[in-house]
């Protein structure tokens, strides 16, 4: 049986197309999408492959991807909207709104600094924490606030797989005028009003365009091994309980489910650009050098990288991974998918997959389409 694919480009971008085929000819795709605007114009989309795990539907417009930590830029989305608003401010201090977080040494704490992973908190350190309780939001914020960071708060960057969307998530919901959700918020302002499919927390009415994803068959290289990398991934509790999709699906964990097709996060990646989505203005351009102005570099206490974290999202430089311009900003979600923006070409892009691989940044099949797209503009 032969691949079907659904290939939109402009004249041009022929290699971009050959480049997205081959890593299906490699064998390392199930199914695929990726997208590319550029000026806030979708100039390359492409869809590969089946959406289930019998390989009988292929992958359509309506399809969504789980496409993990990528989702985190759609939660800095919201945070940068809300600042727009002047509903908060990234110096602004984390306990002036939520007094209960000054607890155990975090009193000091910014926005920009949680924001930008500098918070300690990379996963939960109670040994008596489950999986299922990360399904409890109230639960689950009030046991960061009341706990001891593993560093020194302000001193590095710890990388936070689930962490961040609640605390994302809270800093929303407390300074937004209504107390709404941050995948509310997302959905409310955001997405409908400007036509992007991307989600943080999937109604279950939605639940059937979700396409099957096939998890990695190894398990990832942290490196080192610090007290910070074990919190955020290695202890029994660290990952939420993911047997039950419906659950999982619905549940607003911001940093570690978003739900969404690559022509949506490509969108949503425009606003880093030029603060613009689908041609109307979104942020202000304050706002949008707020975002992505780096907050922290420096070797991660949990990834095995050098980072320079913006206030949500990651710089490009050093490391490269959405291509060659160092001011472009974007995020990874594990398994493989990516999104970035590149304010300097006008460039936003997403790529989304449903079979996951291991590296838990710079996947050769993105970094392929990305090189390729790169020589051909």
């Amino acid at each position: 049986m032969s691949l079907p694919f659904s290939i939109t480009a402009e004249a041009g971008l022929e290699s971009v197309v050959e480049a997205f085929k081959a890593n299906f000819e490699d064998g390392g795709e199930l199914g695929a999408s990726v997208c590319a605007m550029l000026d806030g114009e979708v100039i390359l989309e492409l869809k590969g492959g089946w959406a289930d795990k019998d390989a009988t539907i292929p992958i359509g417009d309506d399809h969504l991807f789980s496409v993990f930590s990528t989702g985190k830029a759609a939660a800095a989305l919201v945070i940068a909207h809300l600042a727009d608003q002047d509903r908060l401010g990234y110096d602004q201090l984390i306990s002036t709104f939520w007094p209960e977080f000054a607890a155990e040494g975090k009193g000091k704490l910014t926005v920009g600094q949680v924001m930008s992973h500098q918070h300690g908190l990379s996963g939960i350190t109670d040994p008596n924490w489950t999986p299922d309780d990360w399904y409890e939001w109230d639960k689950t914020v009030s046991a960061l606030a009341a706990q001891k960071p593993v560093f020194e708060p302000g001193t590095a960057s710890g990388y936070s797989p689930i962490t961040y969307g609640f605390l994302a998530g809270e800093i929303a919901r407390l300074n937004d005028k209504y107390g709404r959700s941050i995948g509310e918020i997302l959905r409310q302002d955001i997405c409908e009003p400007h036509g992007l499919d991307v989600w943080l927390g999937l109604p279950e009415t939605e639940h059937h365009r979700s396409v099957y994803m096939q998890k990695p068959k190894r398990p990832a290289k942290f490196g080192e091994i610090t007290p910070a990398t074990r919190a955020a991934f290695l202890e029994k509790w660290s990952a939420t309980n993911g047997t039950d999709l419906t659950r999982w699906r619905k549940a607003q964990l911001a940093g570690s489910n978003c739900q969404a097709t690559a022509k949506g996060m490509a969108g949503l990646m425009q606003a880093f650009v030029d603060g613009t989505i689908n041609g109307a203005v979104f942020l202000a351009e304050d706002m949008q050098e707020k975002v992505r102005q780096t907050r922290i570099t420096g070797l991660d206490q949990v990834l095995p990288f050098e980072l320079n974290i913006a206030a949500g999202v990651m710089v490009n430089y050093p490391n490269f991974y959405y291509g060659p311009n160092p001011v472009t900003v974007g995020h990874s979600g594990w398994g493989g998918s990516c999104a970035f923006a590149d304010p300097d070409m006008g460039l936003s892009f997403c790529y989304a997959m449903s079979r996951q691989d291991n590296l838990l940044m710079g996947d050769p099949r993105s970094l392929r389409i990305i090189e390729a797209l790169y020589q051909a503009l």
